[in-house]
């Protein structure tokens, strides 16, 4: 399997001072080539691809050797793939039919991450095994680091990345051929429904609170943010009134993924087979302020339960859920949750009147009654265990 093993950095001042420049020249070089390739097209027609960039980063180098030339070749060439991949993603879209989105210039604060595409390369992992008792990651042009390592990393290191958050730096090393750790069987299944007052309910009735992390949040942000409005841009303030917005959000986010983690790790250590809901997120969260010609209709309401979807982290959650299952040798069937929470678990019957509200179902046909969600559950459990069933006989 492949698997990423993320690390906090503690660079010296002098280190932090060469990973930020080590960044702003990255974005420099981004911006350098995405401007290329856009005046190649406008004015000549030309189209500008990743080996011609590649191939004239070496007089590159050798025009700005205090600058450019300080790192290591194969992480510029990495930024190169980046935009790339970029125009690869624009050309897809436009295919598709979706909005295009012609990619950006990254303005700063915008472009957090370096990539090594090879450990050796301009890098070395655990750089120092002389120090028994610390570890270190060697960057070119950046020198040893110290880094936290909190846990043992598995499997053959192939890329080194080193990524920004707010004052944080972050080693994320992409390793492969990382075993599988898997459970006893348990001979357990279970369905599992997501949703905004228990971030997970599971057939056997249990309840998953949703700790609303943004909500606890909200005071502190809204002064932060507020603070940040009336600072006049390009202050030394403003940039300190962003540090603590995205502080606060970092907060969040990390007590968000926190919380996914134990809820996915409890479900895989009890269950040998988890279905759960394959939810389009994306599609539930879509704005319903519609255009100034077809205005939509109760938009704050639905403002507001697209912020606590959001806030409860499915996505999150379901992405952990699946690399944990894999991992430890569970069996993960995603289903349609189509009508899970109108058709009763019972009886099969189902008609929108059976949910009385947002817990209790009843159903009008044979009077089932039950907590909503657990019921939806069920359903849920049902529907994977026929698709396995259906998979298995094919």
């Amino acid at each position: 399997m492949r698997r990423s093993f993320k690390f906090l950095l503690r660079p010296t001042v002098k280190q932090a001072a060469a990973l930020a420049q080590c960044l702003e020249d990255h974005r420099q070089l981004y911006n350098a080539a995405l401007e290329h390739r856009r005046t190649a097209y406008r004015k000549a027609g030309v189209t500008v691809r990743y080996g011609d960039q590649s191939g004239e980063l070496k007089h590159i180098r050798a025009d700005d050797p205090d600058g450019q030339a300080r790192w290591s070749f194969s992480s510029q060439q990495a930024t190169l793939r980046r935009l790339d991949k970029a125009f690869a993603a624009f050309f897809e879209r436009i295919r598709q039919g979706r909005t295009p989105g012609f990619p950006r210039f990254k303005g700063r604060g915008w472009f957090d991450t370096v990539e090594w595409p090879k450990d050796g390369d301009g890098c070395r992992w655990d750089s120092q095994p002389e120090h028994p008792t610390a570890t270190f990651v060697r960057l070119q042009g950046v020198g040893h680091v110290r880094v936290h390592q909190h846990r043992r990393v598995l499997g053959t290191v192939k890329t080194i990345s080193v990524k920004r958050e707010g004052s944080r730096w972050f080693v994320v090393l992409s390793c492969d051929e990382v075993p599988a750790e898997p459970l006893p069987a348990t001979g357990a299944v279970v369905g599992v429904d997501m949703g905004v007052a228990s971030l997970v309910t599971t057939s056997d009735g249990v309840h998953v609170a949703n700790p609303r992390h943004l909500r606890a949040f909200a005071d502190r942000l809204t002064v932060a943010q507020r603070d940040l409005a009336r600072r006049k841009r390009g202050s030394k303030r403003r940039r300190k009134a962003i540090a603590r917005v995205a502080a606060l959000h970092a907060k969040v986010r990390r007590q968000r993924l926190d919380g996914a983690h134990k809820a996915a790790l409890a479900l895989v250590r009890d269950y040998d087979v988890i279905v759960p809901e394959d939810l389009k997120i994306g599609n539930m969260t879509r704005s319903a302020s519609g255009t100034i010609e077809a205005p939509g209709r109760n938009v704050a309401p639905k403002s507001g339960l697209n912020r606590s979807i959001l806030d409860a982290g499915w996505g999150v959650f379901l992405t952990i859920l699946s690399h944990k299952a894999e991992s430890a040798g569970r069996e993960l069937i995603a289903v349609n949750p189509a009508n899970t929470s109108r058709t009763c678990a019972r009886c099969g019957h189902c008609a929108r009147e059976n949910r009385l509200t947002q817990a209790e179902f009843r159903c009008t046909a044979c009077g089932h009654t039950a907590h909503a969600d657990v019921n939806a559950a069920k359903n849920i459990l049902r529907a994977g265990l026929a698709l396995r069933q259906a998979t298995e006989a094919a």
